[in-house]
């Protein structure tokens, strides 16, 4: 699935995307707004790695976020197990030279309606440390609501963190 958008296009990642993903996921700034299973620094291996685990899934889960030809970042959905097998958490991230564009928010608008549709699912969810605020009016722009806020519920580079928690149901 390629999915053109005004400002980029969401496609599956493919082998060649190692050297973007790489430059563009190795940066502090990135890492500081994701949980560590994101590693930092970000390397060529890791690069490999994230591409093999993914090139051929099917469904897609795990977008890269082309603009221009080259892959600046990713929007990702994790369909849940069990009672909550009819929710999914959705995860992104974006180079950082490539903030305050508009990407993310047509991104994530895109990413969402796609899962809703391609795994069946009534809600999909988001939790954002305190510390990204940009993060969260890119959720609120695509219709995301925020439900809770979570005192001290996050460990992130030595510091204990609030977080909120969004979500959308299909319809909303």
């Amino acid at each position: 699935m390629e999915t053109r958008l005004t400002t980029c296009t969401l496609r599956p990642w493919r082998r060649g995307d190692e050297e973007a993903l790489a430059k563009h996921a190795n940066n502090r700034n990135v890492w500081l707004n994701l949980r560590d299973l994101f590693p930092h620094p970000y390397t060529r291996a890791d690069a490999k790695a994230w591409i093999r685990s993914n090139v051929g899934a099917d469904p897609v889960q795990n977008f890269a976020i082309d603009v221009d030809g080259e892959a600046v970042g990713s929007v990702g959905i994790a369909p849940q197990t069990d009672v909550a097998r009819r929710s999914a958490e959705i995860g992104y991230w974006l180079g950082e030279a490539f903030w305050g564009r508009g990407i993310m928010t047509e991104a994530v608008r895109a990413a969402t309606e796609h899962g809703f549709r391609a795994f069946d699912l009534v809600r999909m969810h988001a939790a954002v440390f305190a510390s990204n605020p940009s993060s969260m009016r890119v959720l609120e722009k695509c219709g995301y609501a925020r439900e809770g806020w979570l005192r001290q519920s996050v460990w992130k580079d030595g510091q204990l963190l609030d977080s909120a928690l969004y979500a959308k149901l299909r319809g909303d």
